[in-house]
């Protein structure tokens, strides 16, 4: 067979699509997508890093002013191998922080670190903010509502009765002196004779209020101050205020140029040329490529992260475990000693939503305050409450809420939560990310194997007020030579321990 040599034409084609396509790859790899590496970000890093205050770890924004792209890509693909290697930087930051290694991540690829590095340098994302108007706000009236939040709105609201009666305008029933009293110890205003006292008492078929003689003539004040004024309500200005990020520039253009230009050249190599090695050598490309794209996609098949399904009821984690700081226990209260972490029955939100019929916190536009009193009615709907009564309608059937799960394992995998949580002492947030900043719960992490087999290689076995662990912790750290044991050497790398 006859084999055409290219001409010198081009020979000097090839060399400079050669030049240009490093050129445009060491540039893409430099410089990074900050809208990948924000996801990149999310998945592996924000468990234990912010980018403006330290968490777990260091805050990571601007860190590649402080270290060179370089020593942060060995040190984020195994920084204990970087640390053995006798980096003193590496070796500080370890100290520094008692000794607790980072999990090291060999998975990702060096662009998927450029990414991450290019979201750290700013946020890499456009968002939209709503500026909300208030009314000037006396700050006696301020502390007036804190303290009748956290002491009087079990009982009480402004406009209508509850368990007690409605407080707004109370100030112009009762005097300041007569409110004082009775707030601090009713039962002895009653006891000394006071009429209205005894009224009120009766009223209310002989139930006391609690008494309240820890606050002050200053507290009280500041409470009828709040039950004058009321609620001062959020105005939702008209115009909204784009933000807009400064990133680095994302070069993923070049890729597609790149790609465009290969995929351009391998068409022509099979028109035009007679060179029968471009031929074989297009073709094993082809196949080569096509190859990777296919395991790639194959990869990914039952990695549901990021999923987030539409919910019955538009529970809000952020309002709930963020801005009251519920505990995530106290609506999962079977993760500390079961295995699954539990779904809370509507008793268990009626044990709030009893008192807590209407929503009085900030809004929005797309989310106001008709929105979230709602939601709650679907609450009310599901268990049969009257919120005007104060009780359960009488032979109301009961609808359940069908809630959409989430985090969903294999059949074939095992897990458990109160081994994590309880034995583990493990913060929710390590898995399931920063769900009291989340306003509708998504798949925080992956779930892979490969992600949980890190976790395990990483974490230290906690030793603390544990004599059996503690044995076998020395027993082990003389067999593999280290300090620390981690829950993969004492067993948790062992296929039987999640699939029996």
């Amino acid at each position: 067979m006859k084999i055409v040599m290219p001409s010198s034409t081009f020979k000097k084609f090839l060399t400079g699509l050669s030049f240009l396509f490093l050129i445009s790859f060491t540039l893409s790899a430099q410089q990074g997508d900050p809208a990948n590496g924000k996801k990149l970000f999310n998945t592996n890093c924000a468990a234990c890093h912010k980018l403006d205050k330290k968490l777990i770890g260091p805050p990571l924004g601007g860190v590649t002013e402080k270290r060179s792209n370089e020593w942060l890509q060995a040190w984020i693909k195994d920084n204990n191998a970087l640390r053995a290697s006798g980096d003193q930087d590496a070796i500080d930051i370890f100290n520094e922080y008692n000794g607790m290694p980072m999990t090291a991540y060999p998975q990702l690829s060096e662009q998927d670190i450029n990414d991450i590095l290019a979201y750290t340098d700013g946020e890499p994302v456009e968002a939209k903010t709503t500026v909300a108007a208030t009314q000037e706000v006396d700050p006696k009236v301020a502390v007036g509502k804190k303290l009748y939040q956290t002491n009087c709105a079990s009982c009480h609201k402004l406009d209508k009765k509850l368990i007690g009666p409605a407080l707004g305008g109370i100030a112009d029933r009762r005097s300041m002196e007569w409110l004082k009293a009775w707030i601090k110890d009713n039962n002895a205003l009653r006891a000394s004779g006071d009429q209205d006292a005894i009224d009120i008492f009766e009223e209310y078929n002989g139930m006391p209020m609690t008494a309240f003689p820890q606050l002050s003539d200053e507290d009280i004040e500041a409470i009828i101050a709040y039950t004058t004024a009321g609620d001062v309500k959020q105005v939702v200005a008209s115009a909204e205020t784009e933000v807009l990020a400064t990133p680095k520039k994302s070069t993923a253009w070049m890729s597609y140029i790149v790609v465009a230009v290969l995929l351009g050249l391998i068409i022509w190599i099979y028109v035009a040329s007679n060179n029968g090695f471009l031929k074989i050598s297009a073709t094993i490309f082809v196949l080569i490529l096509t190859g990777y794209i296919l395991f790639d996609t194959l990869m990914d098949i039952g990695i549901d992260q990021d999923y987030q399904p539409i919910q019955p009821i538009a529970f809000s984690h952020k309002i709930h475990a963020g801005d009251n700081k519920v505990d995530c226990q106290y609506c999962h209260s079977s993760a500390k000693h079961s295995k699954t972490s539990g779904i809370p029955s509507v008793n268990v939100c009626m044990n709030c939503h009893k008192s807590i019929s209407e929503y009085t916190g900030p809004t929005t536009s797309e989310m106001d305050k008709a929105f979230y009193d709602a939601e709650i009615q679907k609450i009310y709907d599901a268990i049969g409450w009257d919120p005007e009564t104060l009780q359960y309608i009488e032979g109301y059937e009961q609808k359940p809420i069908k809630w959409v799960q989430i985090h969903k394992l294999p059949d074939y995998a095992y897990f458990n939560h109160a081994q994590h949580v309880t034995a583990g002492n493990i913060a929710c947030q390590k898995c399931h990310g920063p769900v009291e900043e989340m306003e509708e719960v998504y798949q925080y992490s992956p779930l892979t194997m490969g992600w949980c087999l890190n976790c395990h290689k990483e974490t230290a076995v906690d030793l603390k007020g544990n004599d059996y662990y503690a044995k076998i912790h020395d027993e082990l750290s003389k067999k593999y030579g280290v300090d620390k044991v981690t829950i993969a050497q004492l067993g948790g790398k062992e296929c039987g321990k999640c699939h029996y």
